[in-house]
């Protein structure tokens, strides 16, 4: 059951929140890779709600179920790009930066496979998921609402 409907009760932060995850949208990086960095951090952070979300939008664009079921293994899965794999370390390492600190061999990985504005584009997506994510399950939003 949701604690508290968070969208409602401060629709301005919600706006700008949603402001934040259309830069992401728009800024040119391509949807499938950024919907699996936001399905991985999702699934780090234990969101049921935007790993449903996630799942679903992968879908509807053409993501394959054998990528969705591997993404939980995706540094030995051989079906991720190099690039992909950069995102995904570098969207954990984010995600995971008060344990993690964001290792220089992580952030090298993704400055070897993305622009300086590209990691930069992709950072923002990483930290607008996470805030998603921990709004979503410190007020228990329920999955599908």
């Amino acid at each position: 059951m949701e604690r508290l409907d968070y969208r409602e009760i401060s629709a301005e932060g919600w706006q700008r929140l949603g402001q934040l995850s259309r830069y992401g949208r728009d800024c040119g990086l391509d949807e499938q890779l950024t919907e699996l960095v936001k399905l991985r951090a999702s699934q780090i952070n234990g969101c049921a709600n935007c790993v449903n979300m996630h799942v679903e939008i992968l879908r509807k664009i053409g993501e394959s179920e054998e990528r969705l079921q591997n993404l939980v293994v995706w540094w030995e899965a051989t079906c991720f790009t190099d690039r992909e794999k950069a995102a995904l370390a570098w969207a954990e390492a984010v995600t995971l930066v008060a344990d993690s600190r964001v290792p220089d061999d992580v952030f090298q990985q993704a400055r070897g496979q993305f622009t300086d504005q590209e990691l930069v584009d992709l950072t923002y997506v990483i930290i607008t998921i996470n805030a998603h994510n921990r709004l979503a399950v410190a007020f228990r939003r329920v999955p599908g609402t």
